[in-house]
């Protein structure tokens, strides 16, 4: 009855763990073999059965039965005298089975037992979870704020796993308390002694190429692809999508009327800008729309080393640049060509022009990097902008953008 009530006591790790009683008696099993290979130096002559149904099992051992005075190997052999306590009619060369009694391995062989069962019920729902989350890499996955540090947060989700976003995976504006649920895709699953690591990640391309397939009903059914996403986590990103059914306006599909489809996008990404292009083989092509809002003049491209020199009218070029870059940095990734700038205009208007770190002695350096963010860098640039304009696109104060523009209209007498 003592192996019957060790493995009842042994089958709370199957309701704990949600291990099928099968997998807990293979387990079960190769557990008592170490056992039995510790205590009689080998276990080849023992027979487990195991009845996974009823949960019960015994361990029998095989022995040959030897003369009195033959005895060489206790684990393999019987004396005569001993193998006729258990049978009268025994003889010498014949085979006796006899139960082995879980007390007869001694006290603190139970007990290891019963560690060694946890260690091995633990290493199988490791492998498990491995396989699972590993099955699960790139796809989209909610979990729930268990615990905010400051350089990562921890979740869980209904199942109780554990799962880590760390700092530099989270978009710069998130915030979360306890108790909030966090979409994010799966990017990694590492083993970390044995137990897995599964990281998430909201900063990932992949993560908003997800969202579309999830919240625009044409990309999940495939009707539009998305060809490629780029993006700068919570402040712009650029998306290229295509239609193989010519009735369907791929960019309007995903944006939606007034931007109602990709809103539940935006938001979720902290409002991150994004921009949805129609994709094309046409490079040119491509590349003026990657650099949309701006107009672009004309473009000539280097296909040896995947540059592209981009003519813009000087009202353009800020559009162009975007603002702290971003907008000509995503339109280089997306189209895979390295972009340059040429300025176009009034020839006499250029060579008037000066650099805006000419007025480095009036305007603070702070002021002119500012500038130079939107593309900015010359006196005649700036005096063609709206101030309101430039408050919006920079960080500069209304104040500030005055003085500037007062300094610079003193020069050229304007």
């Amino acid at each position: 009855m003592e192996n019957l009530a060790l493995i009842d006591s042994f089958s709370e790790f199957k309701d704990d763990k949600l291990i099928d009683r099968v997998t807990l008696m293979a387990i079960l099993e190769d557990v008592f073999r170490n056992a039995l290979k510790k205590k009689f130096g080998s276990d080849d002559n023992f027979d487990i059965i195991i009845n996974p149904d009823k949960g019960d099992m015994e361990i029998w051992r095989r022995r040959v039965i030897v003369a009195d005075d033959d005895l060489d190997l206790e684990n393999e052999e019987i004396t005569l005298t001993e193998a006729r306590k258990i049978e009268p009619d025994f003889e010498i060369g014949e085979e006796v089975s006899e139960e082995v009694k879980l007390i007869d391995l001694g006290r603190r062989a139970i007990l290891a037992l019963r560690q060694n069962l946890i260690s091995k019920i633990h290493e199988h729902d490791n492998t498990n979870l491995y396989k699972q989350f590993k099955d699960l890499i790139g796809e989209i996955y909610t979990a729930e704020v268990h615990h905010v540090r400051p350089r990562v947060v921890i979740l869980v989700d209904d199942e109780g796993n554990e799962i880590i976003l760390p700092k530099e995976k989270q978009i710069p504006s998130d915030f979360f308390r306890k108790g909030d649920n966090v979409r994010g895709i799966i990017e990694s699953v590492e083993l970390k002694g044995n137990k897995p690591q599964i990281i998430m990640s909201r900063t990932s391309e992949k993560f908003l190429e997800k969202l579309f397939e999830q919240e625009i009903p044409e990309v999940f059914d495939g009707l539009i692809m998305v060809k490629n996403v780029v993006r700068i986590p919570g402040e712009k990103a650029k998306v290229a999508v295509d239609s193989y059914d010519d009735r369907i306006d791929p960019v309007g599909a995903c944006v939606g009327m007034k931007g109602s489809r990709i809103h539940g996008i935006v938001r979720e990404l902290g409002n991150e800008n994004i921009d949805v292009i129609n994709y094309t083989t046409n490079i040119q092509l491509y590349i003026t729309r990657a650099l949309s809002p701006a107009k672009v003049s004309s473009i000539k491209i280097n296909e040896e080393t995947k540059r592209a020199e981009v003519f813009l009218k000087l009202e353009e070029v800020s559009k162009a640049i975007g603002r702290g870059g971003h907008n000509i940095k995503l339109a280089g990734q997306l189209t895979g060509y390295e972009l340059d700038v040429i300025r176009e205009g009034n020839v006499a208007e250029e060579e008037d022009d000066v650099e805006l770190t000419e007025f480095s002695d009036e305007i603070e350096a702070w002021v002119i990097e500012e500038f130079a963010k939107i593309g900015l860098d010359t006196a005649r640039s700036i005096l063609k902008q709206d101030v309101n304009d430039l408050v919006r696109r920079t960080d500069l104060e209304e104040e500030t953008i005055l003085d500037v523009m007062r300094i610079l209209k003193e020069e050229f007498n304007a």
